[in-house]
């Protein structure tokens, strides 16, 4: 099993669907009435489909961003400025990694993450005329007040935890499921060591940003995921639909 699909319904899927190419080095297929946008990896694709509502990116939220892992992220920030769109500044955060975000056209928040921690990208490591060529969906996030609830439900799908990071400069802790048999290097799944591991997966992994006992809104626009080999529609621990795909 594998997480194929993020779905989001966007009002101008075609419109969309030329930024993931155009500026994030996507392909795009056309699937009914919307696009589906991605990497020819394992990792998931974004489908995107027609009727949005006009997204906000609000903190009170359930569905918070996508993540793409890259080998160079100034590279990859340089490369968006060249096209005119506004990515800020590339900085190592905390322990957890080299990073800098965006926004698409319609506001849906997107990350960009570096393999390896600030100082530790090999020479090279990417084409400067290509630097999306290496990239996956990496991350996709989603936010809980209750950890262990998500937990139970995903670990009856086939997932497994892969690693486990606390932020608590910022009131949270991040822990990462993915539907692998790997095991990080360090069983410590708190371990520091297991993160530029974890950001050089080339599959997707299922991000949670854990606030204890917070409550969340649902996301109109947020449709739910996709998971190959899924054999019915499920709702998650959430109740956000998990569709075979």
């Amino acid at each position: 099993m594998r997480i194929s699909a993020v779905r989001l319904r966007v009002a101008d899927p075609e419109g969309q669907a030329l930024f993931y190419r155009d500026v994030l080095g996507m392909r795009v297929d056309r699937q009914g009435s919307g696009c589906r946008v991605g990497y020819n990896s394992e990792d998931a694709d974004l489908l995107l489909l027609p009727g949005g509502r006009g997204y906000t990116h609000d903190r009170g939220q359930r569905y918070w961003k996508i993540g793409i892992t890259v080998p160079d992220v100034d590279l990859a920030a340089a490369h968006l400025r060249a096209l005119g769109t506004a990515v800020s500044t590339p900085s190592q955060f905390l322990d957890i990694g080299y990073m800098c975000h965006l926004a698409d056209p319609e506001g849906f928040v997107i990350e960009l993450l570096q393999h390896d921690f600030e100082g530790n990208k090999p020479a090279q490591v990417s084409d400067p005329d290509a630097p999306f060529a290496q990239a996956r969906i990496g991350q996709i996030t989603l936010r809980t007040g209750d950890i262990a609830g998500e937990g139970v439900f995903w670990r009856a799908q086939g997932m497994s935890l892969l690693s486990m990071q606390e932020v608590a400069t910022h009131g949270f802790d991040l822990h990462f499921f993915a539907f692998t048999d790997e095991t990080p290097p360090n069983p410590d799944l708190w371990a520091i060591e297991n993160r530029e591991w974890l950001w050089k997966r080339p599959y997707t992994t299922l991000e949670f940003q854990h606030l204890v006992g917070a409550e969340f809104a649902p996301v109109p626009d947020y449709l739910g995921i996709e998971v190959e080999g899924l054999a019915a529609p499920l709702k998650d621990a959430f109740g956000d639909p998990i569709l075979p795909g």
